[in-house]
Order: structure tokens, then sequence, then C-alpha cells
């Protein structure tokens, strides 16, 4: 894994550049700790497609597939 390619680089060389870019930004933003709705700490966790879970205060509920609010 290099920093050009990031997370992106188990892909190897299928796809095309301007693919991996996109899936590249979006995994980064994706996987940051996002604030919770009920307690507001930076707790919050991706369980599954549309599962969140925070670890503070234990709440798991439904939301967007790749982040908690949809936009």
């Amino acid at each position: 894994m290099t920093k050009k390619v990031g997370s992106t680089g188990r892909y190897g060389p299928r796809y095309g550049t301007k693919t991996k870019k996109i899936i590249k930004k979006m995994e980064e933003k994706q996987k940051t700790r996002k604030t919770c709705p009920y307690c507001e700490r930076d707790a919050l966790k991706r369980v599954s497609a549309g599962i969140w879970y925070c670890k503070k205060c234990k709440t798991k509920f439904a939301g967007a597939a790749y982040f908690p609010k949809s936009e």
C-alpha cells in the first residue's frame, strides 16, 4: 500500500485511476469517527451497511449506508 493509492491498492492495476481515486476519497470519509446523534461524542462506528453503533452510549440505530445520516 502506498501513499498515492492508499486503501485502493488492493485492486492492483484494475479499474483505472479515476475510479480508484473516487473510491479512496469515499472510503477515507467513511472510516473516520462520526458524531453520535444521541450523546454527541465521536464514538460512532459502522457495523454494516446502514447499521451504526456508538461505543460510548451503546446505541445501535439505522442510518444511511455509508454515513450515519443521508445528505
